[in-house]
């Protein structure tokens, strides 16, 4: 564990998903599945400043966490996150891939690192969505440059508020050894 805070981030890496259930009234996520090559991860707040005015000035002012939302790209998704999260089939004999106008995404948590000078923090977006990542590629010339691939995420705020959390400095090496192996939730025991 580092002694102070890191002054700069860099490095975005350790990328994993996580399906999201739910039973009863609570929240519940599958094993954490990693994503290798991450490129990018972009995400800008959602939600509005609302101001009230009394008085002839603004008396109250109110804020909206709605979230984040914003692009998650990736050298290549892997064939098990687009049949977890997007639903895509694959044909047991022919092990063709079919994706179906008709099927619903699944919610997911979404985890990453980025790596900072003193410390690396972790990151867990608990209830995310995603685009279905696009399609297409470029022609070989004198180079051959690896095409990614992007996917729009939003995370919202679950039932009770929360949308996301994040490793300290502080934070125990217990807690920081067990982010990747199930997602992070309040109070329960690492």
């Amino acid at each position: 564990m580092a002694e102070t805070e890191s002054k700069v981030q860099f490095n975005l890496k350790n990328v994993y998903y996580a399906i999201m259930t739910t039973t009863g009234d609570a929240p519940a996520w599958s094993a954490p599945v990693h994503v290798p090559g991450a490129v990018t991860l972009t995400l800008d707040p959602q939600g509005d400043v609302t101001p009230f005015y009394a008085d002839g000035i603004v008396y109250y002012q109110s804020t909206a966490n709605n979230g984040y939302s914003g692009d998650l790209e990736i050298a290549r998704f892997p064939d098990q996150m687009i049949k977890d999260i997007w639903g895509v089939k694959e044909v047991e004999t022919d092990h063709v891939l079919i994706e179906n106008a008709t099927i619903e995404p699944k919610p997911f948590a979404l985890l990453y690192q980025i790596d900072g000078d003193q410390n690396n923090d972790f990151y867990c977006l608990y209830n995310c969505t995603g685009t279905r990542p696009g399609i297409g590629s470029t022609t070989n010339t004198k180079t051959k440059e690896p095409q990614t691939k992007t996917s729009t995420i939003s995370a919202v705020p679950l039932e009770n508020g929360n949308v996301l959390a994040r490793t300290t400095y502080q934070t125990p090496e217990n807690v920081r050894s067990a982010w990747f192996t199930k997602v992070y939730e309040e109070g329960a025991a690492a």
